[in-house]
């Protein structure tokens, strides 16, 4: 490589990392951002201290989600470890993607309604480079969204109950250090669900220069797609759907750990990803952009 090909994508290089620095400072500076972060760490606040009222008699909360409630619940008196497992299964059907659905679909469209897409053009960033930025900015949301969650629950369980060894579902036991371990794994499991449907809201953000209905038409086919999932009638299909296998983290809490579930999981996110990266791309390349 030549010395002037070096100069050349030196400035590039560093134009890419600056800009990817300005889009996480400008997204997690939002006060709408904060807001999401805010309710997401709260749900494992609810939850620990209605657990906490409930048995303070020395009663018992319903097991798992045959007993009405998310899976996990049933343990968290004996481990405030499982606080974090309960918190996540709370929150991943609902919660936590409705967040990531309303920053990917306002990531285009907002920057169009806002009148400042055309000036970050202006700049040598390009359209593909942007739109990767944009998705980079939407992943390391996931990531510290699904953290938020999981601190959250961690630091109220360790104040509300006990900690300490781990029963698996299997029935063996695990170190609490191992537990701690597989929270931590749980967690980026849970980061890496929500890839789907972050590549489904960039796309859908670059199909309008509205963040207001981008960010409502993502949450809407986020419980569109939530609700079709619980049909019965719709069981050959279910297994399409970006949300059908994201409770399968569930199965890193197994001795052996249950792999069918999670892989699939995570092959079906990347092909959403592939899916609807590729259609964002050829959607905001091709986009006349006016705003």
């Amino acid at each position: 490589m030549s010395q002037v090909e070096l100069a050349v994508r030196a400035p590039r290089l560093m134009w890419t990392f600056g800009l990817l620095r300005s889009e996480l400072v400008t997204t997690f500076r939002r006060w709408r951002t904060l807001a999401l972060l805010g309710v997401l760490a709260a749900v494992p606040i609810l939850v620990g201290i209605a657990v906490k009222v409930e048995t303070r008699d020395g009663s018992s909360v319903g097991r798992g989600n045959g007993g009405g409630g998310p899976a996990f619940i049933a343990e968290i008196t004996n481990n405030g470890l499982f606080l974090v497992f309960t918190a996540l299964a709370a929150t991943l059907p609902f919660f936590l993607p409705m967040a990531i659905g309303v920053v990917a679909g306002d990531a285009i469209a907002g920057e169009a309604s806002g009148g400042t897409l055309r000036y970050l053009l202006v700049a040598p960033a390009g359209r593909t480079r942007l739109l990767l930025t944009k998705y980079a900015t939407v992943m390391a949301f996931c990531v510290v969204a699904t953290l938020v969650v999981a601190l959250s629950a961690l630091a109220v369980g360790a104040l509300l109950f006990p900690l300490g060894d781990l029963t698996t579902i299997s029935g063996t036991q695990i170190s609490f250090a191992e537990g701690l371990g597989r929270a931590l794994l749980i967690a980026l499991v849970v980061a890496a669900s929500l890839v789907g449907i972050a590549a489904l809201g960039l796309f859908v953000s670059t199909m309008t220069s509205s963040g207001i209905a981008a960010m409502a038409t993502t949450v809407g086919l986020l419980i569109t797609v939530q609700i079709l999932d619980q049909i019965p009638q719709l069981h050959a299909l279910q297994p399409y759907f970006f949300s059908h296998y994201w409770l399968s983290f569930a199965d890193l809490m197994r001795e052996p750990v249950y792999w069918d579930d999670l892989v699939k999981n995570l092959g079906l996110q990347a092909l959403y990803a592939a899916v609807f990266g590729s259609a964002a791309w050829a959607r905001f390349t091709a986009k006349d952009i006016t705003a």
